[in-house]
């Protein structure tokens, strides 16, 4: 009798195994549909104070309803959102981004490392369209790479930098 009872606890466990599944990670698209992100609410029409105060219109520019997500949180914590430049960079920040950006910028940077990231995941991952159970693959394809910040903290200490005191490590 025992044994048909631990068969089917086996059984249910990897039938609830096997529902566990690793959607948050999985960076894939799910269907062909559309982007439900890319949909933008506009702000509410408002009646101008002078329509003779109105930017000229410019083609592909913004509109004055366009939401503006920058300027919006900039406001929401008590600042001042004209202090914004244009690229979406605060006076404060101008000097920052000119010395990160001494050596020139790359206009389409973030293409360029979606595609290498494409392609090192492809590279590392070869092997991995076989498996039999779900995997996590942007966790297994960049494992190599992850940093144990328990012995990066030791190996500073060792060199004499300076460094806070953390919590005990959970084993």
């Amino acid at each position: 009798m025992a044994l048909p009872r631990t068969a089917l606890m086996i059984l249910a466990l990897t039938g609830l195994t096997a529902c566990s599944g690793q959607g948050l990670r999985d960076l894939r698209g799910s269907g062909n549909g559309p982007d439900e992100f890319m949909i933008l609410p506009s702000k509410p029409l408002v009646e101008p104070p002078s329509y003779s105060l109105l930017p000229d219109p410019t083609p592909g520019g913004t509109n004055l309803v366009d939401q503006n997500p920058m300027a919006d949180a900039v406001a929401a914590f008590g600042g001042r959102p004209e202090a914004i430049e244009p690229r979406g960079v605060a006076a404060a920040d101008a000097a920052l981004v000119a010395s990160a950006s001494r050596h020139g910028v790359q206009e389409n940077i973030r293409e360029v490392t979606a595609q290498e990231d494409e392609q090192f995941r492809k590279r590392r991952g070869r092997l991995t369209s076989i498996q039999l159970f779900p995997v996590d693959r942007y966790a297994q394809v960049y494992r190599p790479q992850q940093i144990d910040p328990w012995q990066e903290e030791r190996r500073f200490r060792r060199a004499g930098v300076p460094t806070v005191t953390n919590p005990p490590q959970a084993r």
